[in-house]
């Protein structure tokens, strides 16, 4: 085996890039990241009932927006299914498979013996040392594995530890169907070999796999991977991860408004510990990432911790970055807000300029997206229940107070209205609370905002004194 570690990303396109997938796919990334290796990409596409362009394109699309690049072109194993024939066909050859000639029938009652007995379904081997030349008439074989019947497999995980079958509780596995296609286990054997794959790190869930391929291996003399098979995710209540628990498409979280170093950074931290250290750059994980530290038992998936992770990057975040990222998925969030599917100058501009105090509080970008409505609401603003009280007779009586002084101001900025609104505070006698609260409520048609100030700064005089005067009207 090579000195090089080679990982691989092996999805089914079958459906979208779903967040398991998406951590499997991190965790081959890290890990050959930080040995100075590379990750391969191969679309495991060869049940050609359920996979498809969208799939394919979805799960393309979802890498490259987490920031995990493959080295290399993408394999697609159907275009190998040659290959995997030629190497059933040596497998024959050397005397380590055979035909086997089992009907459906056959199979069936094999299958319905082994129900009765209350034990899984094996494959007996009838067809094991039996000579071809006794086969059937018109029956297609399947090409078998002669696997070991005595001693054990064993499997040393770099997760689970040592893993060890008895032989006698593996039948001969077939690596060629009776129409000529290959099987997954040896489609998987021979290109993670061709492919000079040393690291096979994916769910626990194929961990028997491991056992069957291991065989396949031996049989072709060739060096088998290190495996190490990682816990499947949870929901919080401890039940297997579902689409109500968050077992999304990678594309779903990026359309609910996270951004990809959060979510690469929950990710990480599912079944991956390194002491208490909670927030990672992309250069601490890599440099930490071992698979010594990835833990048995399963992780729970947690959307409160994903949200608070989600806000503390954006509040780390470019400013400018944010406005791009939200301009990403604006074409799905814009329309049923009254915008566009980009921002125009102006708005891009009062976006900008409120980022710094809107960013302090959102926890995703659609949060953040929604709480610069201030910004792109149309006049006469619409009022929340908790802004309609702060404007009831008293409220609309302080405006009526402040907006002559407001309307003095000719250079506008937060410092100067801010000096106004003081001003008018002390001279009437009222807490500036008193004034700010109905202020608020004019301006953004909410009860809370950024601050007051840098809001009235924001949306500039004229805007200002016009939402002011709608509600005196």
């Amino acid at each position: 085996m090579s000195d090089t570690v080679v990982t691989r990303f092996a999805p089914s396109p079958t459906g979208f890039l779903h967040i398991g997938g998406a951590r499997t796919a991190l965790f081959n990334w890290l890990y050959a990241r930080r040995h100075g290796g590379k990750m391969l990409l191969r679309i495991e596409d060869t049940d050609r009932e359920r996979s498809t362009e969208a799939a394919i394109k979805a799960i393309l699309d979802g890498l490259s927006w987490l920031g995990l690049t493959w080295d290399g072109d993408v394999v697609y194993q159907y275009a190998r299914a040659a290959r995997h024939r030629e190497v059933a066909e040596q497998l024959l050859r050397a005397g380590k498979a055979y035909y086997c000639y089992a009907s459906q029938q056959e199979l069936e009652e094999m299958r319905e013996q082994a129900r009765r007995e209350g034990r899984p379904m094996r494959y007996d081997g009838r067809w094991r040392d039996r000579d071809p030349s006794e086969a059937p008439a018109g029956v297609k074989p399947v090409i078998r594995l002669k696997a070991p019947t005595d001693g054990e497999t064993v499997i040393e995980d770099e997760v689970q530890g040592r893993v060890t079958w008895q032989n006698k509780d593996l039948d001969d596995l077939v690596l060629l169907r009776s129409d000529g296609t290959p099987t997954y286990m040896l489609a998987v054997v021979v290109d993670d070999h061709d492919m000079a794959v040393t690291h096979v790190i994916r769910g626990d869930d194929h961990l028997t796999n491991a056992a069957r391929q291991k065989q396949i291996y031996d049989a072709l003399g060739w060096d088998v991977p290190r495996f190490a098979h990682i816990p499947l995710i949870h929901g919080p209540d401890g039940a297997k991860l579902s689409k109500r628990h968050g077992a999304l498409g990678v594309d779903a979280y990026r359309s609910m408004g996270y951004i990809p170093a959060a979510l690469r950074n929950y990710l990480v931290r599912l079944g991956w510990s390194h002491g208490d250290q909670e927030i990672f750059s992309t250069e601490e994980m890599i440099a930490a990432f071992d698979l010594a530290s990835v833990g048995r038992s399963p992780a729970r998936f947690d959307f409160a911790k994903l949200e608070n992770l989600n806000g503390h990057y954006m509040r780390l975040a470019d400013d400018e970055d944010l406005i791009r990222a939200i301009e990403a998925i604006l074409p799905e969030l814009g329309p049923s807000r009254g915008l566009g599917t980009t921002f125009d100058p102006s708005l891009r501009r009062k976006l900008l300029a409120a980022m710094p105090g809107l960013k302090e509080r959102a926890k995703t970008l659609v949060e953040l997206l929604d709480s610069a409505s201030y910004l792109y609401a149309r006049r006469p603003l619409a009022l929340d229940e908790k802004a309609k009280g702060l404007l009831g007779d008293d409220g609309r009586g302080r405006l009526a107070i402040v907006l002559p002084r407001l309307e003095a101001i000719a250079d506008w900025s937060a410092e100067t209205t801010e000096a106004a609104v003081r001003g008018v505070a002390e001279e009437t006698g009222l807490k500036l609370g008193q004034l700010a609260q109905p202020l608020r409520a004019a301006l953004t048609g909410r009860a809370t905002s950024p601050g007051l100030f840098d809001v009235m700064a924001v949306l500039g005089r004229d805007e200002s004194l016009s939402r002011l005067r709608d509600q005196l009207a």
